[in-house]
């Protein structure tokens, strides 16, 4: 299977807030999709049966997320972005280069994200330190999951 991307969809709806009164609200969460095409389909599968009256997608992008590390943790209830800089050996010129990727950690606070990610990378042989994490404001990641084969 190929490899999707990640896709920042921005849903538009009335929320009700507390004290019972009514705003509009641009909510963003993230879908594992090929195209943008499949990512508005996706995020419109994944949200309609959570929406009261009238919601739209406002807005698509596509993330530079190279890894997402979810939890089941009922406490890690934010997604907190983190820029990793890996330091690796180009062997060509035989020099150091520092390469930044982003990674997606879902967390508790700052401090487990940080944790949360260092625990994920322990097997990992390469030289990294975080420059960078940072709360998000996603609300929700949906995975991409194949729809089982029928039988013919």
């Amino acid at each position: 299977m190929a490899m999707g991307y990640w896709f920042e969809c921005k849903i538009r709806y009335e929320k009700t807030l507390e004290n019972g009164a009514i705003k509009k609200v641009t909510e963003p969460y993230l879908v594992d999709a090929m195209s943008f095409t499949e990512a508005e389909a996706r995020i419109i599968q994944e949200m309609s049966p959570f929406m009261n009256g009238e919601w739209s997608v406002a807005d698509i992008k596509r993330t530079n997320y190279s890894e997402l590390f979810p939890c089941e943790e009922e406490a890690a209830d934010k997604w907190f972005k983190v820029k990793m800089v890996t330091t690796i050996i180009d062997e060509k010129k035989q020099v150091e280069k520092k390469v930044s990727t982003w990674k997606l950690v879902q967390a508790s606070d700052l401090r487990d994200a940080v944790k949360k990610l260092d625990e994920a990378m322990k097997g990992s042989l390469a030289d990294y330190e975080l420059s960078q994490v940072a709360e998000t404001a996603i609300m929700d990641v949906f995975f991409y999951q194949e729809k089982p084969k029928k039988e013919a």
